[in-house]
Formats: structure tokens, C-alpha cells, sequence
């Protein structure tokens, strides 16, 4: 899925129809995440060189601190039994967030296409499930849709397929928003930019004088805020769902 917005940063074009494999196609949202990935194992590899016990470098204090950051997170909504979960809940969150911040580097935003937080909705959904049948067994989940009283049982499916759906839509929702917002206001800046210098000769009365630094002020918002947001969201409901699995 391709929405191609215009806005305040000049994106790159990955070609989205390249034959890989027959009838396999390598898609720009696939190339973008690659690298995403390759960002994330290259800062992982450049922040636990050299580590040491005493006399740590800067670097290391900035690998520790994030490693603590991650335990504290996970521990403090899911409990220490949960401590096998943090990994992959560090990788969730530095995946998304980067994935929303790429697009300041004028990549396109993998989180801008809803292919990718559904893989993520159907990854953490399989694992909620799984914690659901491990606390109550395969018999005890499936009774667990009959509750408070048979007749519920389609709504308590619906329910339960609501979930990765959910979480899915809102993290692609709220992205795919601020990239619409951004377009919308970069081009009313550059209309209203042309209404109110087209009394300068020349080449000055084309140039989209407004369009200079308002957007990266905007952007504050619409990227940075918001991507932050999102990442630490998606991740807070996963843990949270996780963990409410286990208790019932």
C-alpha cells in the first residue's frame, strides 16, 4: 500500500517493481526496513566495542543506560518473570521508532505502509495467544470465548481478532497523518508564500520563501514527538497485553 504525499522533505524513490526470485517483487517499503535493520545492528556493533568493567567510555554509558531503560520498561509493566521478553521488546521499539524517523533522512517511513505494523499486530497477537494457552491450556482459551455466557462467543472473537488490528491501524494511522498534515501545510505555505511576494522581480517573487524553516519547526511534532510516541505506544500495549494474558 503507496501513498505518495507531497510534503516538506524531498523522498527518495526506491523502485517498487524490481523482479527478485520470478514473480517475487522487492518493494520500496522492504529496502527501506532493510536498512532500517542495518542501522540498528551497525549502532548495536559501534555502542559494545570494547566494553569494560572500570574506566567505561562514553559509549558505553550511553549502551548501558538504554539496556537499563529496557529492563526498567519491561520489568516495571510485565514484572521480572517476564525478563526473557526484553529483548524483543528493546527490538520492537528501536524498529519502530527508527522506521518513523528515517524519513527526516528523505527516506520514505516503512510504518507509512499498514504491511508493516500488521506483520508487528500478528507477531505480538501469536505471542499473546501463546501466553493465553500456556496459562489456561488449549481447553481453558477455547472456554474463554463462551464467558460470561455462550451466546457472547462471537462478539469474544471479534474481540480478540480486534486486538492486532487495533494496534496495527492506530500506529499506521497516526503516521501516515503527519506525513498527509506536513504535505497539506508545506503547500498552503508555498501558495501563501506566492500570494504575498509576487511583487518581487524576478526569480525572488517563485521562491517559496515561507516554505524556509517552518516546516522543520513543524516537523518537531510530526516526526520526532509523534514517532517517539507511537514506538513507546506500540510497545506499552504489547507489554500490557502480554502480561494481562498470563493472568487470566
Amino acid at each position: 500500500m503507496n501513498f505518495d504525499v507531497s510534503g516538506p522533505k524531498v523522498y527518495f524513490t526506491i523502485p517498487t517493481d524490481i523482479p527478485i526470485l520470478g514473480d517475487f517483487q522487492l518493494s520500496e517499503t522492504m529496502v527501506v526496513s532493510w536498512i532500517v535493520m542495518a542501522l540498528i545492528t551497525g549502532l548495536c556493533i559501534w555502542l559494545t566495542r570494547d566494553l569494560k568493567v572500570e574506566h567505561i567510555s562514553k559509549r558505553q554509558a550511553v549502551a548501558e543506560m538504554l539496556v537499563e531503560t529496557a529492563n526498567n520498561f519491561v520489568r516495571g509493566n510485565m514484572g521480572k518473570k517476564f525478563d526473557y521478553m526484553i529483548p524483543f521488546v528493546a527490538a520492537l521499539f528501536s524498529t519502530s521508532i527508527i522506521s518513523n524517523l528515517i524519513s527526516l533522512i528523505g527516506l520514505r517511513s516503512p510504518t507509512a505502509d499498514l504491511s508493516t505494523e500488521a506483520a508487528w499486530a500478528v507477531v505480538v497477537f501469536t505471542m499473546i495467544t501463546a501466553q493465553k494457552i500456556k496459562s489456561s491450556g488449549f481447553g481453558g482459551y477455547l472456554k474463554g470465548f463462551t464467558t460470561p455466557i455462550p451466546i457472547m462467543t462471537p462478539f469474544n472473537i471479534l474481540s480478540e481478532l480486534a486486538t492486532p488490528v487495533s494496534m496495527a491501524c492506530r500506529h499506521f494511522g497516526n503516521i501516515l497523518s503527519g506525513i498527509v498534515i506536513n504535505g497539506l501545510i508545506y503547500a498552503a505555505l508555498a501558495l501563501a508564500s506566492a500570494a504575498l511576494f509576487q511583487f518581487l522581480p524576478g526569480v525572488l517573487s517563485q521562491i517559496p520563501f515561507l516554505t524556509v524553516g517552518v516546516p522543520a519547526v513543524l516537523s518537531v511534532y510530526f516526526d520526532w514527538f509523534t514517532g517517539f510516541m507511537q514506538a513507546f505506544i506500540f510497545c506499552m500495549l504489547t507489554t500490557m497485553y502480554i502480561a494481562n494474558a498470563a493472568e487470566e
